[in-house]
């Protein structure tokens, strides 16, 4: 078999797929690997030249917050040898090993700008000219497609450097220098932990709303199984019993500037903030390594200006502000996105007047991504096969 990573442009498109499944990540694929088991002949098209290309583009030290265990994608489970959290590098080699164990036909190197309506069910106008068809379509084009920078009052005059965090490798080019990071989701936290523990000067967190913060594990339970036990509970039952694990598990950290949220924890889930999982934020905020300070309003030259009225001067400004779909220009026009572009419908369901549109993979889900796209796969392929025949 060809070396998935890496297949010529041409392959895979001289015959006409069951399905075509936009997005080599782990949920193009699961969704692809499925699909395969129920019968249906799936195409994955890539628009890089590797598969897994969301995630060979991550920080050097990310690990799964989610065990590996309960991480796997269906029909192959994640070796031992790559521990219980999984790092970046062996999430890639996994992928590979996935696309490979399935014999996943993929191609890279093609774009997909738009999906249309067609006479025998979509039509995927391509590089190169070429136009796809399939009466199947999965859109797993990934929920960390398109960094997110907010447009900042005077951004452009801040004379120091000024990077998404999708940019940032590890903290070598940032040694013995001032650093602020905006965001503290679980890459802004992980990032200022990364830089402190490489050696920059000073590392302040700038934090718009306080998060819930959670330990990755506790006495060997992880916070993912109590993801998914509470997954199914109402809303209002979680969030009044959450607060009273998180203080028996957390310290408060409202003297150093971090206080505890006022909003439930749920809530902030179902608005698309889990909470973030503690690999050493709390142990850096309270020896002050790491100093929470406000969200920031606008640049000044080389001061930054926050909520608070106080103002820093950073040297690197890294803004851990998360990502954008990017899904308007790819089906925006087919109405089945919400007010904030994320799709009206996910897993086996499809857009309302959008038979056999799938889509898998944008939503940030308690948990686990991982996981929930492996679920999604088996109910997509279900529905789809259902289609193609």
């Amino acid at each position: 078999m060809p070396d998935p990573t890496s297949l010529p442009a041409a392959a895979g498109l001289a015959a006409t797929p069951d399905a075509i499944v936009i997005g080599a990540g782990p949920g193009g694929l699961a969704a692809a690997a499925a699909l395969r088991q129920h019968g249906v002949r799936p195409l994955v098209l890539e628009r890089a030249e590797q598969l897994g290309a969301s995630w060979r583009g991550h920080y050097d030290r990310l690990h799964l917050h989610t065990t590996r265990r309960l991480s796997a994608l269906p029909g192959l489970r994640i070796p031992r040898a790559y521990g219980r959290w999984v790092g970046r590098d062996d999430v890639v080699r996994y992928l590979e090993q996935y696309a490979e164990h399935h014999s996943l036909d993929i191609t890279t190197g093609i774009t997909v700008d738009r999906v249309e309506r067609g006479d025998a069910g979509w039509e995927l106008p391509a590089t190169g000219g070429r136009v796809l068809g399939s009466p199947v379509v999965v859109v797993a084009t990934g929920f960390n497609h398109a960094p997110h920078i907010p447009d900042w009052p005077g951004r452009d005059t801040f004379p120091g450097e000024l990077l998404h965090a999708s940019s940032y490798r590890n903290a070598a080019p940032y040694a013995g220098r001032d650093v602020l990071v905006v965001g503290v989701g679980n890459t802004g936290a992980e990032i200022a932990v990364d830089l402190v523990e490489g050696g920059a000067g000073r590392v302040r967190l700038a934090v718009r709303t306080p998060p819930h913060i959670m330990r990755r594990s506790t006495a060997g339970w992880p916070a993912q199984a109590s993801g998914i036990l509470v997954r199914r509970l109402p809303p209002r039952l979680v969030d009044r019993v959450a607060p009273y694990i998180e203080r028996m598990s957390v310290p408060d950290l409202s003297a150093y500037g971090l206080p505890r949220p006022e909003n439930g924890l749920y809530a902030r889930v179902l608005d698309g903030a889990i909470p973030v999982q503690d690999v050493g934020l709390i142990d850096a905020v309270q020896s002050r390594k790491v100093e929470p300070v406000a969200a920031v309003e606008r640049f000044e030259g080389d001061q930054v200006h926050l909520a608070d009225g106080s103002q820093a001067a950073p040297e690197v400004v890294i803004a851990a502000t998360g990502y954008r779909r990017g899904l308007e220009g790819l089906v925006g026009h087919l109405g089945v996105l919400d007010g904030r572009g994320r799709p009206v419908a996910h897993g086996s369901r499809t857009p309302p007047g959008a038979p056999g549109l799938f889509f898998t993979g944008f939503t940030n889900p308690i948990s686990g991504m991982f996981r929930e796209m492996a679920i999604d796969a088996g109910r997509i392929a279900r529905a789809a096969s259902r289609i193609s025949r």
